[in-house]
């Protein structure tokens, strides 16, 4: 394996369970800062996750759940409003040590700084909360560990599109076929999969029957060696856990 070697990460499900006991909790406190009686149950935000970015999500519902809204401020206004005050009590919640990363995330990352592997972050997660994310669980140095985070709206088009993965690409200068991106649902698989990248997929409770057909692996979680994973498609050649060995015998 060269250094030039490139791990791509997505952030919300794939770094930590951030979707329903992060982002879904602070919706909700944001609505209800601001006098709203609207209430995104478990399963209702499952369904919301099919629309990526948040602010996009919060339009999606409005026009689909919520019909008859109005207000006195432009909807666009309000939306982004509400986005920036639910990024408030996201970044609160990290603080607290509420959503740690998920497993076998923080060996690989090491094992690859170690390795003096190239790394990278692709998301349609806003810019503020990746880093706070990264802050609250590997320290702020890590921020520093990743040569491009490409985030909530750097692109025009976010995942299933595959502009954020190309823009990863042109930045860092490689090609497709030297990095493995890691994703955790089918529209973050379906942007990979358009700009020719294999992927390792860490399904979690929302995305667990999602389609993942093209997957290089699908796994329940990177695992540790304490705590292998289960592979639920593709072949891990025997290995129990997520290291450089496994990622490099997928090169060949």
């Amino acid at each position: 394996m060269t250094e030039a070697f490139t791990l791509i990460f997505d952030v919300d499900g794939t770094l930590a369970n951030t979707e329903r006991d992060g982002h879904r909790v602070a919706f909700n406190q944001a609505f209800a800062e601001a006098g709203l009686d609207w209430e995104w149950s478990v399963s209702l935000y499952g369904e919301l996750l099919h629309i990526a970015g948040g602010k996009e999500r919060i339009n999606f519902y409005i026009s689909q759940y919520q019909p008859k809204f109005s207000s006195s401020i432009p909807l666009p206004e309000l939306i982004s409003n509400l986005h920036a005050s639910k990024t408030n009590y996201y970044q609160k919640l990290l603080g607290t040590g509420a959503i740690p990363l998920r497993s076998g995330v923080k060996r690989l990352l090491t094992e690859a700084r170690t390795n003096k592997m190239r790394l990278a972050i692709a998301t349609t997660s806003a810019l503020p909360n990746v880093t706070a994310l990264l802050e609250h669980t590997l320290g702020k140095e890590s921020i520093s560990w990743f040569e491009i985070i490409a985030a909530g709206d750097i692109v025009p088009a976010k995942k299933p599109a595959p502009d954020i993965y190309y823009y990863v690409l042109e930045k860092m200068n490689i090609h497709s076929n030297n990095c493995i991106v890691f994703e955790d649902s089918h529209h973050g698989l379906q942007a990979a999969l358009q700009v020719g990248l294999k992927t390792i997929v860490t399904v979690n409770d929302y995305t667990v029957n999602q389609d993942f057909t093209g997957a290089t692996l699908v796994l329940n979680h990177l695992g540790e060696p304490e705590k292998p994973f289960t592979t639920l498609s593709g072949d891990t050649k025997g290995r129990t856990y997520c290291d450089l060995k496994l990622i490099n015998s997928l090169q060949d």
